[in-house]
């Protein structure tokens, strides 16, 4: 396995850790499953972001990267910044957002976004009902329920990797304080390592 550049050690050095991130963050959990797919070569740990229509633009990309990373590691890590800030730009299309780039690790978030993180790792919504207005709990459980038991994905059934993403997401907007469910396959998450805004 070829060295990896210091960009890319720091980011997947996050992916032992639970990461609360926005999906345009370097630890959010959209950049970990691109990188995922670029040290693989499986595509599809990156694909679950974006819509199936849009796979077009991605797929292509991903194989033009995966040649020129071969050719060292300055051209690696342009190739790699390349197909994460594509896949992210995207994911955020398909939410109906703009992109800015890639912003840095350690982005801070609210409390209750960080809770509602670590709750999906532990599997434990105990500790995140306290910092949720009284009456928003239950529906927030309602959708924490329903994105725990869709966890256990194959990663190359797309179908149902996506299906869990968008639950994922539908919490996590909750979560935020957005109300509005959001369309099947435009993903926002902010996840421990597997899987942001």
């Amino acid at each position: 396995m070829k060295r990896l550049n210091a960009w890319m050690q720091l980011l997947l050095g996050r992916l032992v850790q639970p990461a609360s991130a926005h999906c345009d963050t370097a630890d959010g959990p959209a950049v970990v499953d691109g990188i995922r797919s670029l040290k693989s070569g499986n595509i599809n740990f990156a694909l679950k972001w974006i819509h199936e229509e849009a796979e077009g633009e991605l797929r292509p990309l991903f194989e033009q990267v995966q040649r020129v990373r071969k050719l060292g590691p300055e051209a690696a890590e342009v190739a790699d910044r390349l197909f994460l800030e594509t896949l992210i730009r995207v994911h955020r299309a398909g939410e109906g957002a703009g992109f800015e780039g890639i912003k840095p690790t350690g982005t801070e978030l609210p409390p209750e976004v960080v809770a509602a993180d670590v709750a999906l790792v532990d599997g434990n919504f105990e500790p995140l009902r306290q910092l949720i207005a009284e009456d928003r709990r239950a529906e927030l459980e309602r959708r924490y329920n329903i994105a725990m038991s869709k966890k256990g994905f194959d990663p190359d059934e797309l179908k149902a990797a996506r299906d869990y993403v968008a639950a994922y997401v539908d919490y996590f907007k909750y979560a935020e304080g957005e109300d509005h469910h959001h369309h099947h396959g435009g993903h926002h998450g902010h996840g421990p390592a597997h899987h942001g805004h």
